[in-house]
């Protein structure tokens, strides 16, 4: 069964990473459609980057757990992987840009796929724990799909403070 997990959080290191490079240009490609912009970068400001993890994170999990019906630790492994992923974003966006100043495009996709890696390494371990448990799975259920609602949400009512705003046009949202 470990081997099994680990070539599925393989699978889903992919998935985040071929994912998310495509939803980074889906919206523009797509002649800024508006269906497609709660689901892929409209902008340059962070939140918008984080959409590039979640929403592929959040689909493979949901694929990932019609073939991991019998762990119970399924969500909340899940649920702490995807926002730890989601937390590095920005962490790690902050501190270098305030660190060193402006960061070049290179480090900042070099930040999605770190974060993602960690992510799934993170989850991986936690799925190899024996002792690796979850009490409410629902509720990690629930957490991730308020999730996605924030992220539609702040696509169209973005809040005015600095992880929204665009840093090359100084906008919010659409």
């Amino acid at each position: 069964m470990k081997r099994s997990i680990s070539l599925w959080q393989l699978l889903g290191f992919g998935v985040a990473s071929l994912g998310g490079t495509i939803l980074h240009f889906l919206y523009d490609w797509t002649g800024e459609t508006v269906w497609v912009a709660p689901f892929s970068v409209i902008n340059e400001s962070t939140w918008e980057h984080m959409k590039l993890l979640f929403w592929p994170m959040f689909i493979f999990a949901i694929t990932e757990s019609f073939f991991f019906k019998d762990r119970d630790e399924f969500w909340c492994v899940k649920l702490k992987g995807t926002l730890l992923g989601l937390i590095l974003i920005p962490v790690l966006f902050y501190t270098y840009n305030g660190a060193i100043g402006k960061s070049p495009d290179w480090l900042n996709i070099t930040i999605f796929f770190v974060s993602a890696a960690v992510a799934y390494i993170f989850e991986t371990r936690l799925f190899n724990k024996e002792s690796t448990t979850c009490r409410h799975p629902k509720l990690a259920i629930a957490i991730l799909c308020v999730v996605a609602l924030l992220f539609v949400l702040f696509t169209f009512a973005t809040p005015k403070i600095g992880i929204f705003r665009d840093p090359l046009t100084g906008t919010y949202g659409i």
